[in-house]
């Protein structure tokens, strides 16, 4: 059976006919307005219970957070007395509008809910996209919807972990003159955001090589011959989300760089995967079509 009718027939066992524009546009709707609702719902407990937020969003400048006390261990363990124990540098966080801190609020609760919510944002992007593919594309994507939750959760943790204390205790520690370490709470939540939503995008860099190698738009070889430019963006990335100190940025273009090698091995299993795909239905073409007359239908 040649291909295309092969996948014709998967749609149609599958119970997937072809859908209009309109039909598009209403499913796409349903499922905007699900991932809408479940944001809606998790940043309104996080509205609700305030002090889960403000712990959350004022963990790096307290002294017993995770990152410091599990350094200072560290330090210990390694008979390093307490080298590598340090406090957070004290700074106030102020607000000059009266209803600075209500919006600050909703800003963060808002954001808590998208990372929260994102298994199930992506379910709903996935649920919206899979009725296109065929069924053994479907089976090679298979734990799509896992991967990527763990992937940016996996970031967004590594933002907020290493990423912000470093960088909020670089920032405020600063001095230039007789000015005092001080930040409004508009620029706090800022920063906040930037140092773990984007880490979070960024640590889909395999699952975004994987589709790119699926439409073969790259492949490993131009991967690896393009290397050195990818280690020059990703300083540059690591130089835009992070403060301009050498510590953050290399505690950011390492685990970077390991995703850029993880994703070449991604794209060099799917380019294997495919030629073997290729070179099996080349063999399928080129044998005889056997019919009740005979081996060549005569």
């Amino acid at each position: 059976m040649p291909l295309d009718q092969l996948h014709e027939q998967e749609r149609n066992e599958s119970g997937r006919g072809e859908m209009s524009f309109f039909d598009h546009i209403t499913e796409l709707r349903t499922h905007i307005l699900r991932a809408v609702a479940c944001i809606f719902a998790t940043g309104l407990v996080f509205f609700i219970k305030k002090d889960w937020a403000e712990s959350i969003i004022f963990g790096p400048k307290n002294e017993n957070f995770l990152t410091y006390r599990v350094l200072c261990s560290a330090s210990k363990q390694f008979g390093l007395g307490e080298s590598m124990c340090f406090k957070p540098t004290n700074f106030e966080v102020f607000t000059r509008d009266l209803g600075g801190p209500l919006m600050q609020h909703l800003f963060l609760s808002f954001w808590l809910g998208v990372i929260c919510s994102f298994p199930l944002i992506f379910w709903e992007f996935w649920k919206f996209i899979s009725p296109g593919l065929h069924d053994h594309e479907r089976k090679v994507v298979r734990g799509i919807v896992g991967i990527c939750t763990i992937l940016f959760m996996l970031g967004v943790a590594f933002g907020y972990y290493i990423i912000a204390p470093f960088s909020i205790n670089f920032l405020a520690s600063y001095s230039f003159g007789e000015v005092k370490s001080t930040s409004t709470l508009d620029s706090y939540v800022t920063y906040m955001t930037m140092f773990t939503i984007p880490t979070g995008l960024i640590f889909e860099m395999p699952v975004i090589a994987y589709f790119l190698a699926r439409v073969g738009v790259i492949d490993a070889q131009f991967m690896r011959s393009y290397r050195r430019h990818a280690i020059l963006g990703i300083l540059i990335v690591a130089a835009i989300i992070t403060p301009p100190d050498v510590l953050s940025q290399t505690l950011v273009s390492i685990p970077l760089y390991v995703l850029y090698e993880l994703s070449i091995k991604v794209v060099a299993r799917v380019q294997k995967n495919r030629e073997k795909a290729l070179a099996l239905e080349e063999a399928r073409s080129k044998m005889p079509i056997k019919t009740e007359y005979g081996d060549d239908g005569a």
